[in-house]
């Protein structure tokens, strides 16, 4: 997919749908997942199954002209010897997923109790958070149960791991706390995080490690710090709850979606507002004075970090481009529940209601010098280190994405 080219949908899954069960409820894809190193991608089926699906999806799944290009991106699986899908019945409905960094560090050897006989083997791992409190942690390669994580008294809504590869895992949940788990002692709980007031939708860590961002079913939202675990700020500007956060590849920008129908655009480090998007009505039919028709579901950014999607209430999968205040592209789409991009570009997963998964085409873009060096410093300079920087004000200005504060102002 071109810049400004209608999203097109390349593949639908759907569950198989057993007899014995009432496929009215729990049903829900609640989340969906790639690997980072884009070889996995997990879905949250309904009916307490997730599915773990070699990626590239198989030749009948994907029109031809994709599927060449798709396989010949660098996750090329074929030299870890042809994996095959997997099942794991997790025993409760699943809310939540994430994958491990790939591969694990050298030395942090989650799996040796269960293969002494192999070591030195990396092992990629899937979090799965259920309906009970539990977290159950996976072996992706061979599906076996590593982990059984107790703590959390209600719904584990969403998980996020340490792009750093520690193997810190975060958790967030309907008992109204976060929770830190390290995997490389046994799954111990390390942290609790309290103060929201509401069930927790959704957290998300910075790139850099450095925060977290938690919403609750509050209109502010609250970072921590990753390295102390206490509050920094209350980011507030929402009219309604806030469901889903994410933040830019450069930690540099941090998005959140309410059910106000608006995503805010963030500095995280000072905690400035620089940007709003808001989702109106495009069929005249609809009432506008029902605001929850486009409530918000789903954001997330793109891998280079110049777009973004999200789901909403309205049936529309929008992709917006970071220094345009309307969409860019629009995709029909009923019931979503979630969505991430493909962690290489040119692809969004989203999840619906029905249990089901779309992949859609996605911007593929060459990035400007000027973002890729953009991003590049703000991986490890914080807002107030660039502005301190002897650097003329215009250069401050682009580096700290000040230039759409500008453009919200016109």
């Amino acid at each position: 997919m071109e810049a400004g080219e209608e999203p097109l949908l390349l593949a639908e899954l759907k569950p198989g749908r057993p007899h014995q069960f009432d496929w009215k409820s729990s049903c829900e894809t609640w989340s969906v997942a790639f690997s980072p190193d884009g070889s996995w991608f997990a879905w949250s089926q309904g009916h307490c199954i997730v599915k773990l699906i070699p990626w590239p999806l198989e030749e009948q799944f994907i029109p031809k002209a994709f599927e060449a290009k798709s396989r010949s991106s660098k996750n090329d699986t074929k030299g870890r010897g042809s994996p095959k899908e997997k099942t794991l019945d997790c025993g409760q409905i699943v809310w939540g997923l994430a994958f491990s960094p790939w591969p694990s560090p050298p030395g942090r050897k989650l799996w040796a109790r269960r293969h002494p006989q192999v070591p030195d083997v990396s092992c990629l791992i899937l979090a799965t958070g259920l309906n009970d409190g539990q977290i159950k942690i996976w072996e992706v390669q061979t599906g076996l149960l590593l982990l059984n994580l107790s703590g959390h008294q209600d719904v584990v809504r969403d998980l996020s791991f340490t792009p750093s590869g520690n193997l810190i895992l975060v958790s967030a949940s309907r008992d109204k706390t976060l929770r830190i788990w390290d995997l490389n002692k046994h799954g111990k709980q390390i942290q609790v995080l309290s103060g929201h007031l509401q069930w927790v939708y959704c957290c998300s860590i910075s790139p850099d490690c450095s925060m977290l961002c938690s919403a609750a079913g509050e209109k502010s939202v609250f970072l921590w710090s990753m390295r102390s675990y206490t509050l920094i700020r209350k980011l507030e500007g929402h009219q309604s709850s806030v469901v889903s956060c994410d933040f830019s590849p450069d930690s540099a920008l941090l998005v959140t979606a309410s059910y106000d129908t608006s995503v805010i655009m963030w500095d995280p480090y000072t905690g400035e507002r620089l940007r709003s998007l808001y989702h109106t009505q495009l069929s005249p039919a609809m009432d506008d004075t029902d605001v929850h028709i486009s409530s918000l579901r789903s954001v997330c950014f793109s891998p280079e970090g110049l777009y973004l999607a999200t789901v909403a209430d309205d049936r529309l999968l929008r992709i917006w481009a970071l220094e345009v205040k309307t969409p860019i592209a629009f995709a029909p789409m009923t019931n979503g529940l979630c969505c991430t991009f493909f962690p290489h570009g040119g692809v969004i997963a989203t999840g619906t209601r029905d249990g089901h998964v779309q992949f859609w085409t996605a911007p593929r873009v060459l990035s400007s010098l000027k973002h890729l060096c953009r991003k590049a410093l703000r991986s490890f300079l914080t807002t107030y280190q660039v502005l301190a920087l002897p650097i003329p004000k215009k250069m401050k200005e682009f580096l700290t994405y000040r230039t759409l504060l500008a453009k919200e102002k016109i």
